[in-house]
């Protein structure tokens, strides 16, 4: 339910701040007072287009925050808890608009997209208006008010769900059909690739590793060679390196006489000769050891070819070749997966179009027994709007095409008959405006009732509306009001005597700026302002006692 409106620097209104109850809401004032204000700024909250002409003139930006409790809507608690926006039982979407025409939203204080307050705002208002008599022509809003009121709104998302996977496995089986043949070769070609590069088997850093084992087994009989003489230049040798270092060693060990300057000098060439020793022992054992491997060589050159050969193949450097392997693994397994088979896919649009069926059969039974009751509703709230003599008919006729439909099996139009004996015509051909105006309340009205919505809200659709037939609008709006909360800008005293709070609306200048002023009226008030609704300027004592007699009596009404 809404609970506070705050709208600062917005249109003419510099800072309007209103709180809001339950039951029906009445917003009056003369013409050009700026009621619009109120409506058009919930408009915004809920994601509405903004308009930088809209920012009062002279202010940097307009800023408008409504705040609504949430503690009996489940939907809407979950949808804020989805996108973590929850925060304890109160909501408050807020809208700032920029000279420059941007604008920012929040909700409950942190900034989000403007399809949040969309999708959030529809959870909490639903604004009904005179406009919507143009879009009660269209065979579209005809469904959407039936399915509405059938409740069958997540039926209707099955059904336009399983439609649309039946029709993108008929796309790809259009497609497959169509590129059969250049659809095979590419998978033959493929499955061949893949192939021959699975049995390649080639592993990231196969290939430099092979290239390193290649260089050492091919210069194998000049390592054992070079070994074999360092060897012998080591020990093995008169003039070796151990044999002339153990020669100085004799010499300096013979000293006639102990020189220690000389100490570290004998200690270094001892260790020398040790390394050198060692040194000249490893290489020895080396190559005894060591064997040359040519079948290793062979295979190692093999295996390198047939690598080189299945790069210069796809035109790629060798070490690209795991790369691409695993490219055209994926791309067969798309293919192959892309809807399977044209079989297979024939299958699966079989199949799919059973679960379509089954969907739209069920909503189309549904949709049968909502249309009976829909039109028993209508034609009961028409005859309290003075039209006994129309007959309104919610006509199903199955759709045109043999294929499936993304909204059922069935086109959903109101049909009426104004006159006695007439059969029943679409709307736009039969209505007159007047007409169309208390047909359209009725349908809204019948629909309201089973909104979820909380807050419904009706600008001036009582328009063309008078005498006895708007008392009885103002109780129509009355009765949905105890059921939850109805705002309604009107202009008929009939409707406004009848709510259970009263909001007036005007607008007086200062200092050559105008400004929009709405006011909360007590019963001293909203007497005298139904007396001005009555009576215009020169409100007569007879004018105050009726007045007086009319709000008396729609207090007093009951639903």
């Amino acid at each position: 339910m809404l609970s506070q409106l705050i709208v600062a620097n917005y249109a003419i209104a510099e800072r309007v701040e209103l709180q809001f109850q339950g039951g029906m809401t009445a917003l009056t004032g003369e013409t050009g007072a700026g009621k619009s204000i109120v409506l058009d700024a919930l408009g915004l909250v809920m994601g509405g287009r903004a308009d930088a002409g809209s920012v009062r003139h002279g202010a940097k930006r307009a800023d408008i925050t409504a705040t609504f409790d949430v503690s009996r809507i489940p939907e809407a608690l979950r949808w804020l808890s989805n996108h973590e926006l929850d925060d304890d039982t109160d909501c408050i979407l807020r809208r700032v608009i920029s000279r420059d025409g941007r604008s920012r939203a929040y909700i409950n204080g942190q900034p989000c997209p403007l399809g949040h307050l969309r999708e959030l705002g529809c959870q909490l208002m639903d604004i009904h208006s005179q406009h919507q008599h143009q879009s009660l022509l269209q065979k579209d809003t005809h469904r959407k008010l039936l399915d509405e009121f059938a409740g069958t709104e997540s039926l209707v998302a099955d059904t336009h769900a399983a439609w649309k996977t039946w029709q993108n496995i008929r796309n790809r089986l259009d497609e497959r059909r169509h590129n059969a043949d250049e659809t095979e070769a590419r998978l033959q070609l493929l499955r061949y690739q893949v192939e021959e590069l699975d049995r390649l088997a080639l592993n990231d850093d196969e290939q430099s590793v092979l290239e390193t084992e290649q260089q050492q087994l091919s210069h194998a009989e000049d390592v054992r060679l070079r070994s074999q003489q360092a060897a012998l230049l080591c020990t093995e040798d008169e003039t070796s390196a151990a044999s002339l270092l153990r020669h100085a060693i004799n010499q300096l060990e013979q000293m006639p006489v102990n020189v220690p300057a000389l100490t570290d000098t004998l200690q270094m060439l001892n260790e020398a000769h040790i390394q050198v020793t060692e040194a000249g022992d490893n290489l020895r054992h080396f190559v005894e050891d060591y064997e040359a491997d040519p079948q290793r060589l062979s295979d190692i050159e093999g295996r390198l070819s047939a690598i080189y050969q299945m790069a210069r193949k796809h035109r790629i450097q060798p070490e690209e070749l795991p790369e691409l392997h695993t490219r055209l693994t994926e791309e067969l397994a798309t293919l192959d997966d892309d809807g399977g088979s044209v079989e297979q896919l024939e299958t699966d649009l079989d199949q799919q179009l059973t679960v379509y069926r089954e969907l739209a059969d069920e909503l189309s039974e549904r949709r049968q027994k909502a249309a009976a009751n829909l039109d028993q509703r209508i034609a009961s709230e028409l005859q309290q709007l003075s039209m006994p003599a129309v007959q309104f008919v919610t006509h199903l006729s199955p759709t045109n095409n043999a294929e499936p439909s993304a909204h059922g099996h069935e086109d959903i139009e109101f049909l009426v008959s104004t006159n006695p004996g007439q059969p029943a015509r679409p709307l736009a051909k039969v209505a007159s405006g007047g007409e169309l105006s208390r047909i359209s309340l009725a349908i809204q009205v019948v629909v309201a009732q089973t909104s979820t919505t909380p807050t419904l809200i009706f600008d001036e659709v009582d328009v063309g509306i008078g005498g006895g037939t708007a008392e009885v609008v103002g109780r129509l709006l009355r009765a949905l009001g105890s059921n939850g909360q109805v705002l309604c800008v009107t202009h008929l005293p009939q409707v406004a005597a009848q709510c259970h709070q009263h909001l007036f609306v005007s607008k007086f200048t200062e200092q050559d700026a105008t400004f929009s002023r709405i006011e909360s009226l007590d019963d001293n008030g909203r007497v005298s302002e139904v007396a001005r609704m009555l009576g215009g300027v020169d409100m007569t004592e007879q004018t105050i006692a009726h007045a007086r007699e009319m709000f008396s009596k729609g207090q007093a009404t009951h639903h």
